[in-house]
């Protein structure tokens, strides 16, 4: 059982390492129990019991906080606050042509249409979202109505 339980550490580990979600390691932490209690002689029912409370009770113990910890990393930038601004057309959106540009408080956006309609130069539209370096728009009104 001792090699079963190591094995198992090592595999957790190895999950854990690739996908980076903090999904396995509390397993690891339980297989690690499991190989102590193996090396002190427990039975093979005992160390699965360890190995299932223990791995448990991190869970538990830890997840809130580890869930706090990575919900703090994200933070939000400055082009966070050109979301629901209007802008205006400088450059036609075509999404299909994978052409289009906004200028947002003077400063000028690549940008594609939310619904993939065609927005014509000059007209006033909102921003919606961020999407890597584009902001996805919708038309809201004509600039001559402005």
């Amino acid at each position: 059982m001792v090699w079963l339980w190591a094995a198992l550490m090592v595999v957790f580990i190895i999950v854990e390492a690739v996908t980076v979600q903090l999904l396995t390691i509390w397993f690891a932490v339980g297989s690690l129990a499991a190989l102590i209690a193996s090396l002190l002689g427990a039975t093979t029912v005992w160390q699965c019991v360890i190995f299932v409370v223990v791995s448990l009770l991190v869970l538990v113990l830890t997840r809130p906080y580890v869930k706090k910890v990575i919900e703090a990393r994200t933070e939000p930038t400055n082009a966070d606050r050109c979301i629901g601004k209007e802008a205006i057309v400088c450059e036609k959106i075509d999404n299909r042509a994978g052409q289009g540009q906004v200028k947002i408080a003077g400063i000028t956006w690549t940008a594609r249409s939310e619904d993939d309609s065609v927005i014509e130069a000059d007209e006033i539209v909102k921003v919606e979202k961020i999407e890597g370096v584009k902001v996805i728009v919708s038309k809201i009104k004509t600039k001559t109505n402005v």
